[in-house]
């Protein structure tokens, strides 16, 4: 069965999982929008290519992200290869890494994730400090 792909559906879920608002971008998109233009954008199956490009730049994803998450695709691999382990009861992986390697390698990604958090909250600041000076 055929599953189309929800690009307005894809664009709530992004801007759901960045933990902006609709307002936010509504903002960020320009003048002639709004959080009630926004709500109905995310309600399109197919959205403007150009919108697309817009819209990613904003939320810093790549537009084919929002082109071509299909949510139903994504739940079939994760459940085929929840399958592949033949169940959890004889499931037993072999690691044969070095659990120091393994920590100082969680240890960077932390820090980079911290960073990019912390890139994120001054971005943040910046936005709301241009939308409280042209009120």
């Amino acid at each position: 069965m055929e599953h189309a792909v929800h690009q307005g559906r894809n664009v709530k879920r992004f801007r759901e999982m960045l933990g902006i608002k609709q307002e936010v971008l509504a903002f960020d998109l320009g003048e002639d929008w709004n959080q009630k233009k926004i709500s109905l954008l995310e309600q399109k199956e197919v959205i403007n290519h150009s919108l697309l490009q817009q819209i990613s730049k904003v939320l810093k994803i790549p537009v084919e992200a929002i082109e071509n998450f299909d949510e139903q695709q994504a739940i079939n691999i994760i459940s085929s290869t929840f399958h592949d382990t033949q169940g959890l009861v004889n499931y037993s992986p072999v690691f044969n890494n070095n659990p120091i390697d393994k920590i100082v390698q969680l240890h960077e990604e932390k820090i980079a994730l911290y960073e990019r958090m912390l890139k994120e909250k001054d971005d943040m600041m910046n936005r709301l400090e241009k939308l409280i000076q042209n009120k």
